[in-house]
């Protein structure tokens, strides 16, 4: 008959499995808090929070005016929904895959939202003024001065963020008009000589069986259905005009020449 183990010896065995037992919990705890710490950097880094960020250009000129289109895509920058979309500059260089981030970013989204369901809704129809069809319409930000730009690499694709919140909101606001003449638009606000003007309602430009008409017209329409307000015109100094409308936010006072509009336009006779 075997002796009985010694208490002693039962109790440095006890002590030895709990050990063993207490080693393998602060294990498996330290694996853990890694693999919490990897995945919140992970997040961090898909953020754009841990990146390296390049140095911040100032694009444009500090007299000029710029221009974001957006595309109607979007992207998730900085932890923010943002919009993509292309930038003009004051000499007619246009960037393409630009972010706008900071702020009027959700407006901005929301304003071209609205300018996509219209021209759903009525280009392929037809002006009832001219009889001329309908034409896609487009929004754009104008910047009164340079633009905050850096570049950032996501997902192997790389982009120019705007950096919005360096902007002032009073260098800021927002314009429609068709979507080939935005170039032209962003031209005219740089070559002296241009002023806006407003479009009375016997205005003849209405009836032009053309697509500046056509435009006048739209952009009074598209009025009617959203927080838009069109009818005005920029005019140029070898007397071409450029029809368009105004968002309702941003409307920056820098750019008040071209929102708050007096002068009625009178096309020579």
């Amino acid at each position: 008959m075997a002796s009985p183990r010694p208490l002693y010896a039962q109790g440095a065995g006890s002590a030895a499995s709990s050990a063993r037992r207490g080693g393998k919990a602060r294990l498996y705890a330290a694996i853990g808090a890694v693999i919490i710490v990897i995945v919140i950097l992970a997040a961090l880094y898909a953020g754009g929070l841990l990146r390296p960020q390049a140095p911040l250009r100032y694009l444009g000129s500090p007299s000029g005016y710029e221009a974001f289109v957006p595309n109607g895509q979007t992207i998730n920058y900085n932890g923010q929904t943002d919009p993509i979309g292309s930038l003009i500059l004051n000499n007619g260089t246009t960037l393409h895959d630009v972010i706008w981030d900071g702020q009027y970013a959700s407006t901005i989204i929301n304003n071209h939202n609205q300018i996509v369901q219209l021209n759903s809704q009525f280009v392929g129809q037809t002006d009832p003024v001219n009889n001329q069809p309908y034409v896609p319409l487009q929004d754009f930000y104008v910047i009164k001065g340079q633009v905050p730009v850096e570049q950032a690499t996501i997902n192997g694709q790389t982009y120019y963020v705007i950096d919005a919140n360096k902007i002032n909101p009073a260098d800021i606001a927002g314009f429609y008009t068709y979507d080939k003449w935005v170039s032209n638009f962003v031209a005219a606000m740089n070559t002296p000589g241009t002023y806006a003007a407003g479009l009375p309602g016997n205005s003849p430009v209405y009836d032009w069986a053309n697509v500046t008409g056509t435009v006048a017209y739209q952009t009074h329409l598209y009025q009617q259905y959203s927080n838009f307000f069109g009818g005005d015109v920029l005019v140029q100094s070898n007397g071409t005009i450029i029809p368009y409308g105004i968002t309702s936010s941003p409307l920056g006072s820098a750019l008040n020449n071209y929102i708050f509009v007096q002068q009625p336009y009178n096309p020579p006779s």
